[in-house]
Formats: structure tokens, sequence, C-alpha cells
């Protein structure tokens, strides 16, 4: 017997920042979860499975449009005529989805009961119990009914579990709770990075299908389990994403110019090209390292961040999501601040303002002065409530000496 398992597909939930950028291939990626889907269907005929397990989140809220829905129900179809059944249940985002009438052989679990379907002819038993409501907060795993002692048991279940970084604390409960209730498989749902929490049983979060922003890096996909006499043989990961989230931490300590730094992004870019094999990616490029490159880059910053997104034309298969400078200033910091000159006395203020709580908040109040007088037009989005915001304020000041320094003193000027 084989099953798939999957979770937070999140069917046409956008993938964020697409449409910033010249170049950007967001007709190719906006319907990435919808290719997603499809490719997990495929997989599942591909690999005769028996059933497939969705663990909550299939879609990512209340619908905007109906083709959402019938989308889901099309390739559902595609699952019936192949025999293959399936069993969801309702996860946070679900809660207020509309759902269309399910075509034969999709069960949706009740979301007011833990609930049990049988597999009678398969020797399995489904358990499970989706969201009534977004804001769910009780654990719905001890609401679950005992294993049969005849049946391959499964528990399916949208949860936080012990709790996860990035994820609401929704429908909590601790692994002990779910090994004790005697289940072989935990088809869990929620947290988007793959992992196992147990083996004997098996308690598995799948990760998303298909990653949808820079925090969620690295193939996607789902869990093929194959059984034999009843037991779990193996789990294994399948990629079904169609594009691929990267952050590229690119070192530019040994770069003497913007031009070296050009050619390790594009090192660094390439590497992850190779590794998405054929998919989209979609990179975060993190500059970092004291650098003789840094006072140049900073003087131009937009114009190195438009020569990095460059790179990605040149290989086809990139999309630069956001270039982050976070290079400093190779200067010694400390002797310069002891010098008795004006960028001595530049830094021993910016460390005072660093240092001292009190003198910080303070700045931020004559700040939020400021900002009062000035119109709104002079902000873009949310930066007026930023700027005065202590713990922005004291990462402003912690940075300026490498963005100020080659301002002021020709650091990085060639003779």
């Amino acid at each position: 017997m084989k099953f798939f398992h999957a979770a937070d597909i999140h069917l046409d939930s956008p993938l964020r920042g697409l449409d910033r950028y010249e170049g950007a291939p967001a007709d190719r990626l906006r319907g990435a979860t919808r290719r997603a889907l499809e490719a997990l269907v495929e997989a599942c005929i591909a690999e005769a499975v028996d059933f497939l397990l969705i663990a909550g989140d299939l879609y990512d809220g209340d619908w905007t449009d109906y083709n959402t829905g019938l989308f889901f129900v099309r390739q559902m179809a595609r699952l019936r005529e192949a025999g293959i059944r399936v069993y969801i249940v309702r996860g946070n985002h679900d809660a207020k989805s509309k759902i269309l009438r399910l075509p034969e052989g999709v069960h949706e679990l009740s979301t007011s009961r833990a609930e049990t379907v049988p597999l009678d002819d398969i020797g399995v038993a489904v358990h499970g119990r989706g969201y009534a409501r977004a804001e769910t907060t009780e654990d719905l795993a001890l609401t679950y009914p005992a294993p049969r002692s005849d049946s391959f048991n499964i528990g399916l279940l949208h949860t936080a579990a012990e709790g996860r970084e990035g994820h609401a604390p929704y429908a909590p409960c601790r692994v002990e709770t779910l090994v004790q209730k005697g289940y072989d498989y935990w088809a869990l749902g929620h947290v988007h990075a793959r992992e196992v929490l147990h083996e004997k049983p098996w308690i598995v979060f799948p990760g998303n299908l298909q990653g949808r922003h820079a925090r969620e890096t690295g193939p996607k996909g789902a869990s093929l389990v194959t059984v034999e006499d009843g037991r779990v043989k193996s789990v294994e990961h399948r990629v079904l994403d169609v594009a691929r989230w990267a952050v590229c931490q690119v070192d530019a300590s040994a770069a003497r110019s913007p031009d070296d730094v050009l050619e390790l992004c594009r090192a660094a870019l390439s590497n992850e090209v190779e590794a998405a094999d054929g998919r989209v990616v979609c990179a975060r490029i993190v500059l970092t390292g004291a650098s003789r490159a840094h006072a140049a880059l900073v003087r131009d910053v937009g114009h190195w961040r438009g020569e990095i997104r460059g790179l990605a034309n040149d290989l086809g298969e990139a999309w630069i999501e956001k270039v982050e400078l976070r290079t400093r200033t190779p200067a010694d910091l400390d002797a310069l601040a002891q010098n008795d000159n004006p960028i001595g006395g530049l830094l021993k203020t910016l460390r005072f303002l660093r240092d001292d709580d009190d003198a910080l908040d303070k700045l931020g109040k004559e700040l939020t002065d400021i900002v009062g007088k000035l119109p709104q037009e002079f902000f873009q989005g949310d930066a007026a409530a930023k700027i005065t915001d202590l713990s922005v304020l004291r990462r402003i000041v912690d940075e300026l000496p490498d963005y100020l320094l080659p301002q002021l003193s020709g650091e990085g000027d060639e003779a």
C-alpha cells in the first residue's frame, strides 16, 4: 500500500514581490501553486497510490475567484478517474473558504468532532478533524478516537505541535500525546518546513508544496509513504515545486571592487540555478563581510543592486527578489573614534547614542515631533512610523558608520 501526504498547498496564494521589478517572471510564477498541485496529482497517478492525504490549508483563505475551487475540483476528478481517494481536513486558512461540491472519492473530515473514515478494502482507518474557525487554540489531538485494532491507523491533523517559529500556535499538541494515541502514522500540516518529529510511529510535517517567498527556501513537495505488512516501510520526500526560493549569503570580504562582488554573486546564483534542476530560481542576495568594495557599493547602492539583478538575465532561469547590502568598512572604527577630528566626533556621538537608552529615547521623541510636521507624501509606506521606533533607531545608529565613512573620508577612492 502507498499513499501521498501533502499539506499547505495554499492554492492560488500569490508569490510575494513579483511585480516590483522589470524582468521578474511574474506570469510564470503566478500560477506556481496550481502547477505544483498538478505535479502532486501526476505523482499520485504515476506511483499508483491508494489515496492522498491533505493535512489542511488547501486554500489561502476565502477565494476571490471561483476558478480557484473549480481548478481544485478538476484535479481531484483526475484522481477519481485513476481510482485514487482523497482525504482532507481544513486548516486555519481553510476555515472561511468556500467549498464547492467535491467529486466522488474526495472526503472532507468533520470540523465539529473527530471523525474516522474506514477504508476497509485496504485495512486503513483515517482519523481527523478540521478547523471550524481559523483561531483554533484547543488541542484537537485529545479528541481523536482510539485506534482500530484491525487497521493501519492514520491521524490527519493541522497543528503547530509544540510550537514552531513563524507559525501561529494553532491546535497545539505534544508529540508525546500523538505517540501515545497508538496510531501508525501522523499526517500533520501547518508548518511549512519539512520535519520528521518522530519515528515509530512516524509523525511528519511534509512542508508546503510550493515556496511562496524568501522565508520558504529549498526543495518543496510531499511525502510518499509505503506500508508493508501493516508497518511503514519508507517515508520519502518527493520534490514537486515548480519554482525555488533561495537566500544566497555572499561573503564579500575578499572582494577588492564591486566587479569582484558581481562575480561572487554570479557564482552563488549559478549554484542555485544548477541545484534547482530546471526550475526558476527566486533568489535573495545578502552581501556580508568587511570589504574593500564596501565604499564603492555604498556610494551607488542603486546602481550596484541593478547590476546584481542583471545577473539573473544572463542566467535565464533566475530572478533576484531582493539585494541586501550588509557589508562593512574594513577601517578600524575603534581607532578612528579616538581621533580629534569631525569623523572621530561623529563616531563618538553615534556610540554614545547606541549605548545610552535614555539618549536614544530622547532622539526618538525629537524625531517624532519632526516627522509629525512633515507631509506624509515625504514618506513611503510606514517609513514614518519605523524611523521613530527605538529598535529601528538603534539599528540605524549601529549601521551608520559603515555608510557614512566612505562618503566623508573618501575611502575607496582611486588615487
